[in-house]
């Protein structure tokens, strides 16, 4: 399977072997992705049975599942009223591998093959038959010290490996990494989404919380601007080189200071409206925006997500459990106010990812090869894939050209999955570049100089990755 993803004509696949070969060694820059700190900061974690691993936390496999009628309960997801569900984590995995079907050609099923053969060195192919056999020996790797997070962060060559944390988080667990010597290099990245959203639930006690770890008392709209940036700092002081946002729309807009000092307060009492909600978002996007021109942290915005759209699994489980589905969105009159703002700073970098595949070549790519601050992030959740990253780079690289794309992130909560993700990246860069070249679009020398930027390079510059 050495030539997987790649064309099956011979002259293109050929390139691609030997595009894909100059990168295969390069580090892994994993600059934006949800691995918890808590797996770096204690040197003896271990991560659990194989169900803990790659089931539980895993919503692109249970979300699968639910859609084929297969109950959360009976994967052992954690119900919010605490009623009981399946405990025995052999039969969980009976049950994935008596529906693994339901997983053929999806980028899941990807990388798990990948998983269980280069991390794991089983070859045997999941299915009801197997099913046994593969946890018992994952299971008994999982024993072994070698299969201990830190231990595969070095094996997975991993250069830097960002976190994304909470406003709100004191960053206890990036503490305990720095104060015990090792080496592996993990950082946090600022997420205010909770206490820049209106509409999160609890976003009063969330402010509490915000308050209380910066040390700012938030009576009012200006306090609260203090608290954030001197969360910043501190995210900062902890080699965070990057914030996060996350917003159902690219809307932004400039309010004044009375506007935005009412809306925070109708939110501190209550009274927030939905509209609200959509203003107080849009401005503070902004205002972020100000914030990275003068803290130089490089901003991230996904957009086109509506989340927990199954109010009975909300209910039920909480969020982000496998209900979040794409909008439609836009971005050329939503993002004109921050972009007439800041759209031409020198040394701010906002890098734009969205589910709406329709807006990369219309107006992402158009937008990103005008505007000195815009990059666009990887195809990201549903288009994390081979053919995703197919299209991504028919769509935006003709009119934005590659050197105003972020290069790559995993974006991802299965720690183990990172390298099978760079992996697919890579192959897809490798197969595409083969193609222009074989077109004579562009020449061999410049053929293996975008490889090494697409696997490497390009997220490095565009993160300020600095060497260590």
């Amino acid at each position: 399977m050495n030539d997987r993803y790649f064309s099956p004509d011979p002259a293109q696949r050929q390139i691609a072997r030997g595009l894909y070969e100059s990168v295969k060694g390069l580090p892994l820059l994993c600059p934006h992705g949800h691995v918890d700190p808590r797996l770096f900061a204690d040197p003896y974690y271990r991560f659990g049975s194989p169900v803990d691993l790659f089931i539980i936390p895993d919503h692109y496999i249970f979300r699968m599942m639910m859609s084929q009628g297969v109950s959360l309960e009976s994967l052992g997801i954690r119900r919010k009223d605490h009623q009981p569900v399946e405990s025995d984590h052999r039969k969980i995995w009976q049950t994935i591998c008596d529906h693994w079907q339901v997983m053929r050609g999806t980028p899941t099923a990807i990388w798990l093959r990948d998983e269980l053969r280069e991390v794991f060195g089983i070859d045997l192919k999941l299915n009801s038959a197997n099913a046994q056999t593969i946890y018992s020996q994952i299971e008994e790797r999982l024993t072994q010290p070698d299969f201990r997070p830190r231990r595969l962060f070095e094996r997975f060559n991993i250069e830097v490996l960002a976190t994304t944390d909470a406003a709100t988080d004191t960053l206890a667990h990036h503490q305990a990494i720095r104060d015990s010597g090792w080496g592996g290099r993990v950082i946090p990245t600022f997420r205010p989404d909770a206490v820049i959203n209106l509409d999160t639930e609890n976003w009063v006690g969330h402010i509490e919380q915000l308050s209380a770890v910066s040390g700012v008392a938030i009576t009012d709209y200006p306090s609260y601007v203090r608290a954030l940036e001197q969360r910043r700092e501190f995210f900062r002081s902890m080699g965070a080189v990057a914030s996060d946002h996350a917003a159902a729309s690219a809307y932004t807009e400039s309010l004044s200071q009375r506007d935005a000092k009412a809306i925070f307060q109708r939110g501190l009492k209550g009274e927030a409206t939905a509209e609200d909600a959509a203003r107080f978002t849009g401005h503070m996007l902004i205002e972020m925006a100000r914030m990275s021109s003068e803290d130089g942290l490089v901003m991230q915005l996904h957009i086109g997500s509506y989340r927990n759209h199954n109010p009975a699994v909300f209910q039920r489980f909480g969020r982000d459990m496998g209900a979040d589905i794409p909008v439609a969105s836009e971005f050329t009159y939503n993002l004109k106010p921050l972009l007439d703002r800041f759209g031409n700073q020198p040394g701010l970098t906002l890098i734009l990812f969205t589910l709406d595949e329709s807006t990369y070549g219309r107006e992402l790519a158009p937008l990103a090869g005008h505007y000195p601050i815009l990059r666009l992030g990887p195809p990201w959740w549903f288009f994390d894939s081979l053919m995703g990253m197919r299209r991504y780079f028919d769509s935006v690289m003709e009119t934005a050209g590659l050197y105003n794309t972020a290069g790559f992130n995993d974006d991802t909560r299965a720690y183990i999955s990172i390298p099978a993700r760079h992996d697919v990246w890579r192959r897809a860069a490798a197969d595409w570049l083969a193609g222009l070249l074989c077109r004579q679009m562009i020449d061999e020398e410049d053929a293996y100089a975008m490889m090494a930027d697409m696997a490497y390079h390009l997220a490095k510059t565009t993160y300020k990755i600095e060497n260590a």
